[in-house]
């Protein structure tokens, strides 16, 4: 008899703690990815791949799989998730942790406007033409459209089909960690003049906007979402002290009921 776990992943966070998971014999663990990423990163664990049909889903599949523990790992952006998270918990008494990495931190001689909405940041941008530098998930780059006076780079995991109906847009295929280095080189080779970006937290991405201060280039930074209050952590390593005190407590389930289907 072993505990069972359902990390909601998608982040380098919920990879990590995948990893530590597999090697704990006490422990059965499934990553879910909600599967924007066509080819997603390699993992140590089970993966399963798409949503679960809103609230009653999660719940049924929590409740068919019988789930000891439920990790939310998502991005600290996907808040729809993480509330669905919540929501389901309560209903079917699942313990559930988060791990939320904490947002970046204004420093000295960085220009940040921060905005509530990619909306927001479309008019914070501005209306003359500027090289403006999106760090955005494919989704969120169609307000962008209303504003095709500026010449825009996009940087993305996937490639954006169908590409944006702006006449100057350049596409940059690549998955992060981006070193502070390139980033500076980048941002040089193009000419950016403002960067727009979610202040996502932790390291991988963080190379941009220490580029940004270094070159004195304004960034939009959309402001995190209101997340539900539940018990979390901001690191792997205090996310596995907090399953440990839950695992003392959560009943085991059989390897039959988490076995993958």
């Amino acid at each position: 008899m072993r505990h069972s776990i359902l990390i909601l992943g998608g982040t380098a966070e919920s990879r990590a703690l995948a990893g530590r998971l597999a090697k704990d014999p006490r422990v059965v663990t499934e990553l879910s990815l909600a599967g924007r990423t066509r080819n997603p990163a390699e993992q140590p664990v089970p993966v399963r791949i798409g949503g679960f049909g809103g609230v009653d889903g999660l719940v049924q599949y929590l409740t068919e799989r019988g789930i000891s523990i439920l990790i939310d790992a998502t991005h600290p952006y996907a808040a729809q998730m993480s509330h669905h998270a919540a929501e389901a918990a309560e209903r079917t008494g699942v313990p559930l942790l988060s791990l939320r990495r904490s947002p970046w931190i204004r420093q000295l001689g960085d220009r940040w406007t921060e905005v509530e909405s990619v909306a927001a940041a479309v008019t914070a941008v501005g209306a003359d033409p500027r090289h403006v530098f999106l760090t955005l998930g494919r989704q969120e780059l169609l307000p962008f459209e209303v504003a095709p006076q500026h010449d825009y780079l996009i940087r993305s995991v996937d490639p954006v089909e169908p590409p944006l109906t702006v006449p100057h847009a350049h596409y940059v295929t690549s998955r992060g960690p981006f070193a502070q280095a390139d980033e500076v080189r980048l941002l040089t080779e193009h000419g950016v003049e403002v960067i727009v970006a979610k202040n996502s937290g932790g390291p991988a991405s963080y190379g941009k906007i220490a580029a940004a201060r270094a070159l004195g280039i304004e960034v939009v930074l959309i402001r995190r979402p209101d997340l539900p209050q539940v018990s979390s952590a901001e690191t792997v390593d205090d996310l596995l002290i907090l399953l440990e005190q839950r695992l003392a407590h959560a009943p085991p389930a059989s390897d039959s009921d988490f076995s993958l289907k």
